[in-house]
């Protein structure tokens, strides 16, 4: 397999892991009544996206997210085709955690929540829905430079990006799920049937903003060039 094969199928089962874990969360949630709770949600999410980013960091950079490919592929660190190939291959990993999560939960369960697709909550608009999600992905895409594309990076592996999508889900996961990811969303949602019209358009225009808008920033401000 080439270094391109290798690195598609890298970000497939790591976005897979993100979504199954992430997903599985909140439907075990709604399962157990609430057992798991906002606080387990946030954990198993930053869990999941630690261990996968330190597992296939070297083999792909660790993505798992078409926001974080975004960010590379505006600020011309990766090349368009490489980009989109990365892309398809997140969206089919968190379409095959969404139907396996489908096959595993009774559909009383999962239709409960959507198979666990982020959904905005009550009284949270489109335009603030997307002001939420840009901020929080900023927040996920400068730790992805800070940690692991600076070549000044600390050697954390990919727990400073995992403890940041955990943070962001504690202030915006009651709002819109904080998904940050358009493959966290649109997996369960193509898998269960949970895209929410327009209001889905939310988790693509705010996480690809945001990781632009974090990526330029880095790269043009923080990057050392001396």
């Amino acid at each position: 397999m080439n270094p391109t094969g290798r690195a598609c199928a890298a970000e497939a089962v790591a976005t897979f892991g993100l979504c199954f874990i992430g997903a599985g969360s909140i439907i075990l949630n709604a399962q157990t009544n609430g057992a798991v709770g906002l606080l387990g949600i946030a954990v198993a999410h930053g869990l999941i996206l630690s261990i996968m980013v330190s597992v296939f960091g070297h083999v792909s950079g660790g993505h798992v997210n078409p926001a974080v490919t975004f960010g590379f592929m505006v600020t011309g660190k990766m090349d368009t085709g490489t980009g989109l190939a990365y892309m398809l291959s997140q969206l089919v990993g968190g379409t095959v955690a969404g139907l396996l999560l489908r096959l595993i939960f009774a559909p009383d369960v999962w239709m409960k929540v959507k198979l666990g697709t982020p959904a905005l909550g009550p009284g949270v608009g489109f335009g603030a829905a997307v002001l939420l999600e840009l901020i929080l992905t900023f927040f996920l895409v400068t730790a992805v430079w800070g940690t692991a594309a600076d070549e000044r990076h600390p050697q954390i592996g990919g727990f400073g990006i995992g403890l940041t999508i955990a943070a962001d889900i504690l202030v915006g996961g009651p709002l819109t799920g904080a998904s940050m990811n358009p493959a966290r969303t649109f997996g369960p949602a193509l898998a269960g049937g949970g895209f929410d019209g327009l209001n889905h358009l939310v988790y693509w225009i705010g996480p690809l903003a945001g990781g632009a808008v974090a990526a330029l920033l880095y790269n043009g401000v923080f990057i050392k060039r001396d």
